[in-house]
């Protein structure tokens, strides 16, 4: 059993404070006003418009949680804040926080959506600001650049040539296959906004012979097709169940016999309580999409043994599930 939480620590989960000094700090830019150079308030405060007094206590509370560095009355960049929080660095994570900070007025409404169950939006914000959806795209990119070699060869692609990646995003995961696997193609679909950045990741790394790009709504437009294999990152909990239960459908009737449609996503337990990270993400969700929810892998287990595919496995837990579609004389699929 784990142990009780200390008062303390109740008040240190209750406290916001820390989260949006740091979101105030990257949205007002500072890190890279602080580029490889120490200043006193007064400077920053000139340059960036800003109040120095009220500057002064923002820097030294950034001291204390050590993303900044202060020597007599001149500030700068820790070692992370440098490599991660300054716009010009290849490592800039900044626009997936200010993401955050175009989110805090909707968790001010939490009590209002549990109280009556609806959410304070009515479309996401990748789609309401197509520039912040396209900053946000490149830094998952970055970020996933470690995930997706590790997934491609987890999943052992050998044999298979055709690959479609449903609701791609920046192109992460295909890059990552195609460059695991040599004999391998690529589809990305996905909104057509999204794919300009697609584009751009795609030509980076010179794939652009082998990975195609599709746009369309994945809960309209065809994907064209057939695949060997399928996959859907990151997309569930964007919708509810019964979307979720029909795209998957969708995707079954697109590949070949034998193919395999893998599942990514961040699952819950049966129990709903655990992973911790993800029931607090479950909330996150409930508050900044319309109709979006996390499940368990059994819900999506149960969505692939619907339309047909078997066997269903969960490869890792709470992470990863896979179906194959069964050849004929095999096994049957729905619809």
């Amino acid at each position: 059993m784990p142990r009780e939480l200390s008062l303390g620590e109740i008040f240190q989960i209750g406290y916001y404070w820390e989260t949006k000094i740091l979101l105030t700090a990257v949205k007002l830019d500072l890190f890279s006003d602080l580029h490889e150079t120490a200043f006193p308030p007064s400077e920053i405060a000139t340059r960036l418009h800003l109040d120095e007094q009220a500057l002064t206590l923002l820097l030294n509370a950034l001291v204390a949680m050590r993303v900044l560095s202060k020597e007599e009355d001149r500030f700068s960049n820790t070692e992370v804040s440098q490599k991660h929080l300054v716009k010009s660095s290849k490592d800039y994570v900044g626009h997936l926080l200010v993401l955050h900070d175009a989110e805090w007025s909707n968790w001010g409404q939490l009590e209002e959506t549990i109280r009556t169950g609806r959410s304070p939006v009515s479309q996401h914000v990748f789609e309401t600001n197509p520039e912040m959806g396209a900053n946000v795209l490149a830094v998952l990119h970055r970020i996933g650049r470690e995930s997706g070699p590790r997934l491609a060869k987890r999943l052992d692609l050998n044999g298979a040539k055709r690959f479609l990646d449903v609701g791609g995003g920046a192109g992460t995961n295909a890059i990552a296959f195609c460059q695991e696997y040599p004999e391998l193609t690529a589809t990305v679909f996905d909104l057509p906004q999204t794919l300009t950045v697609t584009r751009r990741t795609i030509q980076e790394v010179g794939l652009e012979g082998r990975i195609a790009l599709l746009p369309g709504n994945f809960l309209s437009d065809s994907f064209q097709g057939p695949y060997d294999i399928a996959l859907m990152s990151d997309i569930l909990h964007y919708q509810d169940g019964e979307t979720n239960a029909a795209l998957v459908q969708k995707v079954c009737h697109h590949l070949v016999e034998g193919g395999r449609l893998v599942i990514k996503d961040r699952f819950l337990d049966p129990s709903r309580t655990s992973p911790a990270w993800t029931t607090a993400f479950a909330v996150h969700i409930l508050v900044n999409t319309e109709r979006g929810r996390c499940f368990t892998s059994q819900d999506a287990m149960a969505w692939m043994e619907e339309s047909g595919f078997q066997p269903v496995l969960e490869l890792e837990p709470h992470s990863i599930i896979q179906g194959i579609k069964p050849e004929k004389g095999k096994g049957t699929t729905h619809g």
